[in-house]
């Protein structure tokens, strides 16, 4: 107690005012405001939700090393392009038991589940990034096997033959490639030096798969359903 026994002879005077106030930055309200969007219009938030998604695809297209992608993740976009895909991949024919519903669950199983492998492979070797980052980079880099996918569609109207698939082959590879290098380009960094390759092939295994479903798609035909 004797190293507090000073402290009883110290003493405020009465005739020293207290000065100062006590107030709330009006920055930081108004910061708040900003991106509260309790308040927003649904129409609001879609679009800005929409052009979010917009800028991240113009990303997937001119691939470089960005933290763009990273830090203002979403999901909206990968879904987007899992059901554009899937629907794709339906075969056209919704009477036939062999189309749509089992096409439709592979695309979505070989998605979401590789996504999921290919994150956890991610994080066990050391990577930075969190779970749902992984997931939005690796749904988002599908973009260019979409817009294959679409354009053989586009092909496919017009014949099966050798020439036809010649297109299709060279469109597919070109988007699989694509597809490889953006997803390299936004993971690379997050991943050590010395084990770089061994979270690429995973990824180079992911798109190869879903390139494969592209290039082997063919329509089915009225003629071919059995009654």
């Amino acid at each position: 107690m004797s190293q507090f026994a000073g402290l009883s002879d110290v003493s405020i005077s009465e005739d020293i005012p207290v000065e100062g106030e006590i107030t709330v930055p009006v920055g930081s309200q108004t910061q708040e405001d900003e991106y509260s969007t309790l308040d927003e219009p649904v129409k609001d938030t879609i679009l800005r939700d929409l052009k979010a998604v917009g800028k991240k695809f113009v990303h997937v297209m001119y691939p470089k090393k960005s933290s763009a992608l990273l830090r203002d993740w979403d999901l909206w976009g990968p879904l987007l392009l899992c059901v554009t895909l899937a629907l794709m991949l339906q075969g056209g024919s919704a009477d036939s038991k062999d189309d749509g519903g089992p096409q439709f669950a592979e695309v979505f199983v070989i998605i979401w589940f590789g996504s999921v492998i290919i994150t956890l492979n991610s994080k066990l070797l050391g990577g930075t990034i969190s779970f749902f980052q992984s997931l939005c980079v690796l749904g988002y880099c599908i973009l260019p096997l979409t817009v294959a996918m679409v354009v053989c569609r586009l092909v496919l109207l017009g014949g099966s033959g050798m020439a036809s698939f010649i297109v299709r082959f060279v469109v597919v590879i070109a988007s699989f490639g694509w597809s490889t290098f953006a997803s390299t380009a936004f993971l690379a960094d997050s991943q050590p030096p010395n084990r770089k390759a061994l979270v690429v092939y995973p990824v180079f295994l992911f798109y190869f798969v879903i390139s494969w479903m592209i290039l082997t798609f063919s329509p089915s035909r009225s003629g071919d359903t059995q009654p």
